[in-house]
């Protein structure tokens, strides 16, 4: 997608602090971090949103959350603990339009 900010990060024409990279997904650190460690994991194909996903997408969500746990445990956060969060649309906080997991540990998480 021509306009999509996730999709130009993953084209390489807006730069970004890889964490990661695969022919599947795409990680990098965000570049507002709300805890220690906080980086956002994308698939490479565009997809608008967890909405937007069908059972065809298990084996993508899979692969996405085995990265998330190898990249925690790189990260040193997986033994206490960490976050994944993906929002859904307007209302749920999403401000791009590419699905996106972001992954927060590094501390105690708020409730």
């Amino acid at each position: 997608m021509s306009d999509c900010l996730f999709c130009k990060i993953i084209a390489g024409e807006i730069p970004s602090s890889k964490v990661y990279e695969d022919d599947v997904c795409y990680a990098f650190n965000d570049i507002d971090p709300q805890a220690p460690t906080h980086f956002l994991v994308i698939p490479k194909q565009h997809i608008d949103s967890a909405a937007a996903l069908t059972e065809s997408d298990a084996a993508l969500l899979g692969h996405i959350y085995a990265v998330i746990a190898d990249l925690c445990r790189q990260l040193g956060v997986a033994e206490n603990g960490y976050r994944v969060v993906t929002n859904v649309g307007a209302d749920g906080g999403q401000s791009v339009k590419h699905l996106h997991f972001h992954v927060l540990g590094g501390e105690k998480l708020p409730v």
